[in-house]
């Protein structure tokens, strides 16, 4: 069954296929609503799924209100990246767009926590409890302010009986 559209929803873009496998991992939490959340096909780089974002979705967010989007991209050490990524997200619809990513890139990210899915399974399980070990990590820690957001209005969708 796919998401309904006029009921409240995700829809994570991710960069790559390492991202991609990261979102997938965090499917994987057995209390998530997954009919809620979509992993959509990898966009081929950060600025990519900002293109893609501007040229596909933000029509689409403007069309279904209750849609959430998560653009998980690689941050690349890039101080500016979030800024740069958050200045292509009309200000109308900031609040259901959240920028997430490994401060480098999730290859660094798999050395230190094992594979994407059990990295993806702990940030879900983190999300769920309110948590911030793996979040916390030096690679995540980054997402912080995006966290808080995403834990205020996406959680709530996506754990609903928490």
């Amino acid at each position: 069954m796919g998401i309904n559209r006029y009921l409240p929803h995700v829809f994570v873009l991710p960069e790559d296929d390492r991202d991609r496998q990261l979102a997938i991992g965090f499917l994987l939490d057995e209390n998530l609503a997954i009919s809620k959340i979509q992993v959509l096909p990898e966009a081929g780089g950060w600025s990519k799924v900002l293109d893609l974002f501007k040229s596909d979705h933000i029509c689409e967010m403007e069309r279904y209100p209750h849609r959430f989007m998560v653009l998980l991209i690689d941050f690349d050490g890039k101080q500016d990246r979030l800024g740069q990524a958050k200045a292509k997200i009309p200000g109308h619809l900031i609040e259901r767009v959240f920028v997430l990513g490994a401060w480098t890139d999730p290859e660094d990210l798999r050395a230190k926590l094992g594979s994407y899915e059990t990295i993806g399974k702990l940030l879900a399980k983190d999300c769920r409890e309110g948590t911030d070990t793996t979040w916390g990590h030096d690679l995540l820690r980054h997402n912080a302010s995006e966290i808080d957001r995403l834990r205020r209005h996406v959680r709530p969708i996506l754990f609903e009986s928490i």
